[in-house]
């Protein structure tokens, strides 16, 4: 103890002299600055003060302890949470596609359909298939002196393929079809001379065909087909079309070029009022440039086409230049698209076509082609809502040559005679046409399960020579709706109205009435392979004249099925 407290004073004492020696050494006198570089002021870094608020509250209140108790009270339960769940997504069932299916229906008249397709996939890229329809009836039409029987029988196949750059597809078809000229006009027909009558026409068809089509690259592709058509009456007919088209794409715009050879020749083995043949044969060639430009809201196509006609039977040439002009602007997005244009084209009229369109004609046909030498119009389309779609349009052109149907007259100078000359068939009548049309369509597609449609066409024409445009009429409309009452029931309605149309009967110019017809298709999916349906055509039940002196069947029912299913 006593050394510590010698050792403190000690250390005392020294601190004390070295304050004293250091007072003494820092008297040093007066001395001189020199300032060597300019001041540089430097501010030091800023600082949050850190004080806690001082309250004054002038009433200060103390919390009070709070107190509480836990009773434990055991509860009686069975109940055990089960293991969770991941929620899922309900997904459709799978809608299974077939590649094959079979119908088959009968109804009155002693009606029989049937059809049978077949697609095969032989690779990833090729496929082929096989399609056959049967359509036939011979129940007799009311009041009818002769048969009115039918059969329409097609068996057709395919082949295509589909690579990389180019794509074709290989198509070959036959067409057996029997119809008779029951269409006698008024008058007394006595029974031998009935039975002698033998009103049956059988038409032979076979096609081949194919196309191409090929990708980057300025040929874009190519079509050609092969028609024969023969009768039973010797009449024959060949008609070969190729239609090759190229685009030549520039800055702002592309070039399309597209071509056509088409060649036609045939023979019958008379003429209606003379045992001389009718041999007929065309050689046309066109080509149709056009530069087509497209924006937003414009669509333009400027062009012509240039066709050389050559009659091979009569070695007579003919040279014809045809506009080619279509444009289109959306004026309000899709609601208001106007168009406009002006179209020619020279069509070549074939046995094949006439046939198709009007089965009652004679083989005695005088065949040449028509010119149509223009067909402006001008039209508004688009959609009211995202349901409603609508288009309207009028139409004003001027064909030359173009073909008429006419009613034969009785050929009373040849005593025997065939089963088409008793006023009972068709002939060709050529004249200078002029049309003016105004069309109109509406489209309704109310929901998934129920749409509707309506289109009208107003007619007026007028003619250099011929009294009448025969059986052309003045007006025609149709109403189409399909409809799904539930996933396994479904069906279709379709009303047709025919205006009045005019052509030459036994006692002169004769008017044939206007005409609606009503028909009617419903089904049900009985599972998802097979179906049965049930269709109702001229519901009405009026005979009415399709063509002059030729009715058509009454009230028509057919029941069927449907299969579907892979081999």
């Amino acid at each position: 103890m006593i050394f510590r407290k010698k050792s403190l004073i000690l250390i005392v004492m020294i601190s004390v002299s070295g304050i004293v020696f250091a007072q003494e050494e820092d008297d040093l006198g007066t001395e001189v600055v020199n300032i060597v570089k300019p001041y540089t002021p430097t501010i030091s870094d800023a600082f949050k003060v850190k004080e806690t608020p001082v309250l004054n509250d002038s009433t200060t209140t103390q919390k009070r302890k709070v107190q509480y108790e836990i009773f434990s009270v055991p509860v009686a339960s069975t109940f055990t949470p089960a293991k969770g769940k991941a929620t899922t997504v309900e997904k459709a069932k799978p809608i299974t596609v077939y590649d094959n299916y079979a119908t088959l229906g009968f109804g009155n008249y002693t009606t029989i359909l049937g059809e049978l397709f077949s697609s095969f996939e032989i690779s990833r890229t090729d496929n082929a298939s096989v399609f056959f329809r049967h359509n036939s009836a011979q129940g007799a039409i009311e009041d009818v002196l002769l048969d009115t029987k039918y059969y329409d029988t097609e068996l057709s196949g395919s082949y295509s393929s589909r690579q990389r750059d180019l794509s074709y597809k290989l198509d070959a078809g036959i067409n057996h079809q029997v119809f008779n000229w029951y269409g006698l006009p008024n008058g007394s027909f006595s029974q031998d001379l009935l039975a002698s009558i033998d009103p049956k026409q059988t038409y032979l068809g076979v096609n081949l065909g194919g196309n191409i089509s090929v990708e980057e690259s300025v040929f874009e592709g190519a079509s050609a087909k092969v028609y024969y058509l023969s009768d039973a009456f010797s009449s024959s007919e060949v008609n070969a079309i190729l239609q090759p088209s190229f685009r030549f794409p520039l800055t702002d715009f592309d070039l399309i070029l597209q071509g056509e050879l088409d060649y036609l020749t045939g023979s019958f083995e008379r003429s209606y009022l003379s045992p001389l043949g009718i041999n007929y044969g065309f050689l046309n060639a066109g080509v149709a440039p056009s530069i087509v430009y497209k924006n937003e809201d414009l669509t333009l196509s400027l062009g012509a086409q240039a066709v050389v006609s050559l009659d091979t039977e009569n070695s007579e040439t003919g040279f014809y230049i045809y506009p080619n002009i279509d444009a289109s602007y959306r004026l309000v997005d899709e609601i208001l698209i106007a168009y406009a244009g002006v179209e020619g084209g020279l069509d070549q009229n074939t046995y094949r076509e006439m046939k198709n369109e009007n089965p009652f004609v004679s083989p005695t046909l005088f065949l040449a082609p028509t010119s149509q030498l223009y067909n402006g119009f001008v039209g508004l389309k688009g959609k009211l809502t995202n349901q409603i779609g609508y288009n309207v349009r009028g139409s004003y052109g001027k064909e030359e040559n173009r073909a008429f149907f006419q009613k034969n007259v009785g050929n009373l100078t040849n005593v025997t005679r065939e089963g088409y000359e008793y006023g009972n068939s068709f002939a060709l009548v050529y004249d200078d046409l002029n049309t003016l049309n105004i069309f109109g369509e509406l489209k309704v597609e109310v929901s998934e399960a129920f749409q509707l449609g309506a289109q009208a066409n107003f007619y007026s024409y007028s003619l250099d020579q011929q009294p009448e445009a025969w059986n052309l009429p003045m007006l025609e409309a149709t109403v189409f709706s399909d409809f799904t009452i539930t996933e396994k029931i479904y069906g279709g309605v379709s009303l047709f109205f025919v205006g009045e149309r005019k052509d030459i009967g036994f006692n002169g110019i004769e008017t044939l009435d206007s005409f609606f017809d009503a028909n009617v298709n419903v089904g049900y999916h009985v599972n998802e392979r097979l179906s049965i349906f049930a269709k109702g055509s001229n519901l009405l039940g009026n005979n009415y004249e399709r063509w002059l002196d030729f009715p058509v069947q009454g009230i028509q029912g057919l029941l069927g099925a449907t299969y579907k299913f892979d081999w």
